[in-house]
């Protein structure tokens, strides 16, 4: 068992950057896929970054490449994610989950661990 707890959000103006950590419990973090994924009002939840066991692999929807990185810090059992110039459309909750395959990935269903999520809202 993984238990996740999300911090880091908040209502920002368009271009700022908000870093959001997760931090893990239970079982060795460093076996497990780390996930971000977010979801928007009246969206379905969506993948945005992943990092593999080591940190060494790392994956980003096109929708926030060259703008979000994912990290994380075995040592501290938390991943980060640094979001720069932030967009509106940015606004959403923001989950994190872990993989316990270990293997970075983009569809909800390979995580088995999720948090309750932390709120972003970027205003225009």
């Amino acid at each position: 068992q993984v238990q996740l707890v999300e911090s880091g959000g908040g209502l920002v103006q368009a271009g700022a950057s908000l870093r959001l950590s997760c931090a893990a419990s239970g079982r060795p973090f460093s076996s497990y896929a780390m996930g971000w994924f977010r979801q928007a009002p009246g969206k379905e939840r969506e993948f945005v970054a992943a990092i593999n066991w080591s940190g060494r692999r790392t994956y980003y929807a096109d929708s926030v490449k060259g703008r979000f990185t994912i990290s994380r810090d075995n040592a501290k059992n938390t991943v980060y994610l640094q979001m720069n110039n932030l967009k509106p459309e940015d606004t959403a909750v923001y989950y994190c989950a872990a993989a316990g395959g270990g293997i970075a990935d983009n569809t909800l269903s390979s995580y088995d661990y999720w948090g309750q999520g932390t709120h972003v809202t970027v205003s225009s």
